[in-house]
């Protein structure tokens, strides 16, 4: 596995302190030149909220404090530079700035004011910002150099001498004021005048810190005081005086604490907000507030519940989130009154039962907590809303309240669902929207879901269901169903009978086909099947519900096979008059599945892209004529039917990419209404001369999307022949005018890349980038690799994402692979503005900033690329704030772009990037957003990024550290979803550009890179990504991604680069071109993802390799886990997965045991030892990793050798018997060599690979070169043998073994992955519960149910058949059948004698596993001895008889003692 190198800083060394006061009136104090805590800040508007960066700092060489280059304004915005050190403060800068004053004013007193905030030592807050903007102490001088600190901040030199007048404000109406963000140091004193008028005063974004005690006692009629935003330490002490005061808020500023402010003098106050300050905890007398509603103390600093509030009787509404509370008291249950509470983003683990005494509470939040049991808050008698997300649950029982409608407990542990009936006297059934996605379910209950009658929108995504209970057609009101991302085989039948279902989502699972009665539901307008495994639609029903029969102009009505009854089409099902939007792509549907979709008239969109369609019906649109969108992308198609397309007056998008076209009909240019076209990566050719009859762009006028990409044997020429007959005139259009692309005002993107352009330089029509245009004309191949780019139009219509691929020309060989942007607009922007100029800019302005920075690099400090992506982010995002607010300065080196962007609007955006730089076989990776870059290394999935979201627990903390606050709905600032990105300055530095940086060294293992924005990855698993790009084009690859993200739902701008990076190892293509064939799926094997891999092998004959594998301790896991469902189809995924990779067979699977078969002896071994280590990181569910068989083991160099279930596999080779099971179709085998290996594999213990001789001899040729090659080694498969070889496998001898039922002893060995040799000696080792799935949720939440009892025997005595094995010693011929028949004994005893001898036996394995030495004797045990003993102690009533067992096995006395109760 890979190893990432993040530039990140550790936590920050640096947290705002308590503010001071800064008032207009205030003189500053010689305190400030020994102050110890830093100084006050305050805000002019905005949030004045920062943010600190996370790369390591270099540390400073020089002992002396350095200096600072700071530019200090005088009133009339003409400057000066000084140079300070960090400890100088304003006391002894004073007097040098004095200097630089006009004659005369030197006599004025003058103070030092930071416009946006201010602290005591103006080169320490210079400091300061810089870390809080992200810069290391180099960046900022670097980047800064002193005299550009206005991007951060500005000290302004001012007299505080009476000067001007204050600007003259005029008020409408003194009811209610809003002076937000005026500067204001002072109450004016127009207000002063009329305060008795005043209702509503709002004064947030102001300097001043003080209100006068005279204003508020005369403001006799103040409800609303709002002083947010003000940087204030305290609360301004008149406010107790305020008597008529019922609603304030106090928040983003810096109150350490309200002791002072005795807020409960303030007797009518209703509503409080304090959120995002520095408070620890509330003034005992704050219970006093007791007519307070509404309380808001978000984003403080508390870890307990505070005090007082539980006292708060009258309290309705309750916000705790985002502090670091961990526990809610007893007396919460005394809120009597509260409706609603939000605890989002704590760490509380527990609802207390007290929890149950409130009565009146409507909505709970809870989200992102380690609560395990929801049980007191679903059976509260009011509760409307429960939000549950991202918690340790793991067993949920719904016990639903009478009012309970909404439910949501997505991305939990959950792996048991079950219902229980709440109070009597009402239906507990209220239930109206249940989100159970993300958990790890596995099985639905029929009965449960048949009694939430009420259900309108149930989301099941990302589950491991199989089925759907036909139950779900008692759920009459359900209008949305959501099923995505599970294994469903089908889909119920009774699904018919939903006549409000309006949204079915059941793309990504394994339906072969769907139910006929999908015909009759009569509301469903959405219906995504994508990515299934769907061969064909049903006719509609014989026997239609009565409906009105759907009319059809001219009476024609759609043409059907010839063996479908007409009479089955008699009348038309409802569905055909609702369903508007049909999303079927990556299924295997072909041309005769097409003919039942034609009645489907109210169609809007059609997504039948990656099916295997080679030729459409000719008349299949002609009754689809409400058509606005339609996708055939990946397709075989070599035309499609235009005939009808003059009718498709509504067509605006058509995907044609990915197929075999080599011309497009002359009727596409009728669809005046089409803007989006995308035919790339097809075979066009195009001639000019037949533009009469073959398609050409210029004649769709509309185009804004045209993509022509891919097409490597496209010619664009403007030359013409003269015909040797008269051809129509073309004085409208010229020849020449057809080969350009000018008239075509309105495109945004233009796709040209590997299309040949021979048009002569004077008649060039080649548009060129501009603000809200992209065109790309250069080749697929960069620096030797290849590269594929797709992308979508926004809903705006307007480039939201923009690309940058440039390749360095120096003998280096590196290439920058960038993108920027949003994949959704501003929302406040009109639908049809531009919002690209913050990406523009970026993307014009990347690589001379890019190189500028390489080139400034310092060797003597060991600084390298990452310091120079660093800096080069944090030099455009600085570089782009000063071209958006200044009017003087012109954009430098840059054409075609606005200097001034004045658009208020888009000055308070901001966009994602990312960059990857390849430098030879090095990778880097910078990003900040949620655009973010993967890479496949055979085959699996690495994230090379990090997402920054405010959820996020680092980023959560460098967030409240700069004194910037979250949302409970997850947004910085209740604004934005991402907590780093270019712009967004009026966030500023809480949301920076310093970006996470991955260095990557590349290997041949690596095969591409996929750069995405989030409209890829909001759909698209990382994983599933990989899997879909794998074998195919990197052009195709992206396109291909495109078109499964829109398939899956996305509607934004889309963009999406394929980077195959293979290319530098090899020298050839990253992959094989596409397989064009229609892949023929393995019988028996019915999975979606393996559909998406190489198809399986052919079944192994001759001389093959055959492996059995089980899981240890499997029966008691099944008989008392709750997470064994779930973890079964983990491993089973896993498995066949690496069966598709490594080239194995799938033979049967009985119980949790796999049989495969391999065509060489070291692909078995490859597919073993790769699956030994993969399931160390598969997300077991938590029931499996707390128990005894999947709890973490560390090794003694603390290196995990195990974790969740544990697998046993045994290795044989030879020549079985085969053929073909008559009941399966799949190949079997048997005879001596399929036995040998069963009880080869039954000799392992759990987590160990045994291994025969003849399987050791390939090893030890073709791996360890130890021994000469076999007959068979030649056949060896080269990628085998470097895969084992990575792995480094270790071989320990065990020694000869008599195999049950195998007459001749076989000579096992152990193989094990270097990496977990620890297993050999696991028996002696200590379990380490260090998991860090286990360490986040497990201790907050309840032990799993005690395993079976005689399960839990029967496995600890078939485990200690094979202690010897594992020790190193084969256990004796004696020794097995004893256990064996030990094993008969116990399964006789009545249960409560198995109890007790359960209890015993689990006892005394422990002691022999601490007594391994002794286990490696060989004495001899007469199995009858020990029978007679364990008889013998059964007469006289004792329960000792596996202490017998014992006993009579090692004869020794010190043992003897320690199992004292022997009678």
């Amino acid at each position: 596995m890979p190893k990432f190198y993040q530039s990140r800083r550790p936590s920050p060394a640096i947290v705002p302190g308590p503010p001071a006061v800064a008032g207009a009136n205030w003189i500053v104090p010689e305190s400030w030149s020994v102050a110890d805590h830093v100084g006050e800040e305050y805000s002019t508007g905005g949030t004045g909220r920062h943010s600190v960066s996370v790369v390591p700092a270099r540390a400073h060489a020089a002992a002396v404090p350095p200096k600072i280059r700071i530019r200090i304004y005088k009133a009339d915005n003409t400057y000066h530079i000084v140079s300070v050190s960090t400890n100088v403060t304003v006391a002894a800068l004073t007097p040098k700035l004095d200097m630089k004053l006009p004659v005369g004013e030197e006599r004025e007193m003058h103070q030092l004011y930071l416009k946006e905030r201010g602290r005591e030592r103006p080169a320490d807050i210079v400091r300061r910002r810089f870390e809080q903007a992200g810069y290391d102490e180099s960046d900022g001088q670097d980047l800064l150099v002193g005299a550009e600190l206005s991007f951060l901040l500005k000290f302004v030199y001012k007299s505080l001498f009476l000067g001007p007048a204050e600007e003259e404000l005029k008020f409408d109406n003194f009811g209610y004021i809003d002076l937000t963000g005026r500067s204001l140091r002072t109450i004016p004193v127009v207000l002063h005048q009329h305060a008795d008028s005043i209702v509503s005063l709002r004064l947030s974004g102001n300097p001043m810190i003080e209100i006068p005690l005279d204003f508020i006692q005369s403001s006799t009629t103040l409800r609303e005081l709002r002083l947010s935003y003000m940087g204030m330490k305290k609360v301004p002490h008149s406010l107790r005086h305020s008597t008529t005061l019922t609603r304030l808020d106090l928040s983003c500023n810096r109150i350490v604490t309200l002791d002072e402010a005795y807020l409960d003098d303030i007797q009518g106050l209703t509503t409080l907000y304090v959120q995002n300050n520095y408070l620890e905890t509330l003034p005992w007398s704050f219970s006093r507030l007791r007519r307070l509603f509404t309380l808001n103390i978000s984003n403080n600093k508390f870890r307990t519940f505070p005090a007082g509030v539980s006292e708060l009787g009258e309290l309705r509404n309750l916000d705790i989130s985002f502090n670091s509370i961990s526990e809610l008291p007893e007396e919460i249950g005394h809120l009597k009154n509260l409706k609603r509470l939000v605890i989002v983003g704590n760490q509380v683990s527990k609802l207390p039962d007290e929890f149950s005494s409130l009565g009146r509470l409507e909505e709970l939040d809870c989200r992102r907590n380690q609560i395990s049991d929801l049980t007191v808050a679903c059976m509260l008698p009011k509760i409307e809303t429960l939000s549950a997300d991202h918690n340790a649950l793991h067993d949920l029982a719904l016990l639903i309240g009478p009012c309970l409608t909404t439910l949501d407990v997505s991305h939990n542990e959950i792996t048991q669902l079950s219902l229980v009936r709440g109070p009597i006297g009402r239906s507990p059934m209220a239930l109206t929207t249940l989100d159970i996605s993300n958990v790890k379910l596995s099985v639905l209950d029929e009965y449960t879901l048949s009694q939430l009658t009420f259900l309108r929108r149930i989301k099941l995504d990302n589950n491991s269901f199989r089925s759907i209970p036909e139950s779900l057609g008692d759920l009459k009101w359900l209008e949305t169903l959501s099923c995505a991302d599970n294994s469903l085989g089908k889909l119920p039948q009774s699904i018919g009978k939903l006549q409000k279902l309006e949204t079915l989502d059941a793309h990504n699972n394994n339906l072969t086909e769907l139910p006929v009665s999908l015909w009759n539901c009569a509301s469903l307008s959405r219906l995504n099947v994508s990515s299934n495994l769907l061969v064909f639609w049903h006719d509609p029903p014989l026997s239609a519900p009565e409906v009105d029969v759907l009319s059809f102009p001219d009476n024609t009505r759609p043409m059907f096979p010839n063996n479908r009854k007409p009479s089955a089409f008699s009348d038309i099902p409802p569905l055909a008059h609702s369903l508007e939007r049909l999303y079927l792509g990556e299924n295997s549907f072909t041309d005769e599945a097409l003919h039942p979709l034609m009645i489907l008239k109210e169609l809007r969109i059609l997504n039948l892209s990656f099916n295997n369609i080679q030729d459409m019906p000719s008349d299949f649109f002609c009754h689809l004529t409400k058509l606005e969108e339609v996708y055939l992308s990946g397709n075989r198609l070599t035309s499609f039917p235009s005939e009808d397309f003059p009718k498709l007056t509504r067509l605006s998008t058509l995907f044609l990419n990915g197929n075999r076209l080599q011309t497009l009909p002359h009727e596409l240019g009728k669809v005046k209404t089409l803007t989006v076209l995308d035919v790339g990566s097809n075979s066009l050719k195009y001639n000019i001369n037949n533009w009469e009859f073959d398609w050409n762009w210029n004649f769709n006028k509309n185009l804004r999307y045209l993509n022509l990409s891919g097409n490597k044997r496209l010619q664009i020429r403007s030359e013409v022949s003269t015909p040797g007959h008269q051809r129509q005139s073309m004085s409208i259009i010229s020849r020449e005018s057809l080969a350009g692309f000018s008239q075509l005002t309105q495109l945004r993107v233009l796709g040209l890349m590997d299309v040949t352009l021979m048009t002569p330089e004077t008649s060039m029509d080649i548009p060129d980038d501009n603000d809200d245009r992209r065109v790309r004309a250069s080749p697929s191949v960069i620096n030797g690799m290849s590269y594929g780019i797709a992308d979508t139009l926004g809903k705006n219509q307007h480039l939201n994402m923009l690309d940058l691929v440039h390749e360095f020309r120096g003998i280096q060989k590196d290439a920058v692979f960038a993108m920027f942007g949003r994949a959704q607009p501003p929302k406040q922007l009109p639908a049809a503005t531009t919002s690209n100029r913050l990406a523009k800019y970026l993307q014009e302005n990347f690589v001379r900033v890019f190189i500028s920075q390489l080139n400034a690099l310092d060797p003597r400090h060991a600084e390298g690329v990452p310091d120079a992506l660093r800096r080069s982010f944090l030099k455009l995002n600085q570089d782009l704030h000063d071209t958006l607010f200044s009017s003087t300065r012109k954009m430098s080196q840059t054409s075609g772009t606005n200097p001034v962007l004045s658009d208020p609007l888009i000055v308070r955006s901001g966009a994602s990037g990312i960059v990857v730089y390849i430098l030879g076989e090095n990778m880097y990776v910078a990003n900040v957003g949620n655009s973010l870059a993967v890479i496949s290394r055979v085959g699996r999935a690495y994230l090379v990024s990090r997402k920054h979201e405010p959820y996020d627990r680092a980023e959560t903390a460098r967030i409240h550290a700069a004194e910037g606050w979250i949302s409970p709905t997850g947004l910085v600032g209740d604004e934005i979803d991402i907590s780093r990105s270019f712009g967004f300055y009026h966030l500023m530095p809480i949301v920076n550009a310093r970006p996470d940086i991955v260095a990557y060294d590349l290997t041949e293992l690596d095969e591409f890179v996929i750069i995405a924005n989030r409209e890829l990855w909001d759909y698209v698993s990382y994983q599933t990504a990989v899997d879909i790009a794998q074998r195919t084009e990197p052009m195709i690859a992206a396109q291909k991604l495109r078109d499964f993200a829109i398939s899956y739902g996305a509607d934004g701008s889309t963009m999406i680069m394929v980077i195959g990076v293979r290319d530098l190892f090899k020298g050839a293509s990253t992959v094989a071109a596409p397989d064009k064939q229609i892949k023929k799926r393995g019988i028996g094997i019915i999975d979606r993802t393996l559909d998406r891999l190489q198809e399986e092998v052919s079944p192994p004959t001759g001389h093959v390799a055959i492996v059995f594998t089980d899981i240890k301790g499997s029966t008691h896991l099944w008989e008392g886990n709750p997470g064994m469902p779930t973890a079964m189809r983990l491993h089973n995924r896993l498995l066949r997965r690496y069966l598709r990779l490594c080239g194995g067979y799938e033979v049967k699977t009985e119980g949790d045991s796999f049989m495969c078969s391999f065509h060489t002896t070291l692909a078995a071994v490859w597919w073993c030892m790769t699956v030994q280590v993969e399931l160390l990181s598969v997300p077991w569910p938590l029931e499996i990793l707390e128990c005894a068989d999947g709890k973490a083991v560390y090794d003694a160099e603390d290196q995990l050798i195990a974790r969740g279930l544990s697998v046993c596999m045994g290795i044989h080779c030879g020549a079985p018997l085969c053929e073909t099971d008559p009941v399966t179709n799949r190949m079997d085998y048997s005879g001596p060599i399929v036995k040998r290996s069963s009880r080869i594999e039954g000799s392992a213990a759990g987590g160990h690979i045994m291994c025969s001789s003849d399987v050791i001899r390939e090893i030890s040729a073709k791996i360890l070169e130890t021994e000469p090659e076999t007959e068979y080694s030649d056949a060896q498969p080269q990628e085998a043998i470097d895969a084992i070889r990575r792995l480094d496998p270790v071989v320990i001898p065990v020694g000869e073994v008599r195999l049950e039922g195998v007459k001749v002893p076989e000579m096992l060995s152990l193989v094990f992955p270097s990496k977990l040799i620890g297993r050999k000696d696991m028996d002696n080792t200590v379990v380490k519960e260090r998991d860090p799935q286990m360490a986040k949720k497990s201790k907050h939440r309840p032990q799993s149910p005690p395993i079976g009892e005689m399960g839990l025997l029967r496995d600890e005595v078939k485990s200690a058949r094979s202690v010897g094995v594992a020790l190193g010693s084969p256990p004796s011929r004696p020794h097995t059948h004893m256990l064996a028949d030990m094993e008969r004994l116990l399964q006789r005893e009545p249960p409560e004698q198995q109890a007790k001898f359960e209890a015993f036996a689990k006892q005394l394995w422990d002691e022999l596993s601490e007594r391994s030495e002794e286990l490696r004797s060989k004495d001899d045990v007469n199995s009858s001895t020990v029978l007679d003993a364990i008889d013998g102690q059964r007469k006289i009533g004792s329960i000792t008889p596996v202490a017998a067992l014992l006993h009579a096995q090692h004869r020794r006395a010190a043992l003897l003692e320690q199992v004292s109760f022997l009678s």
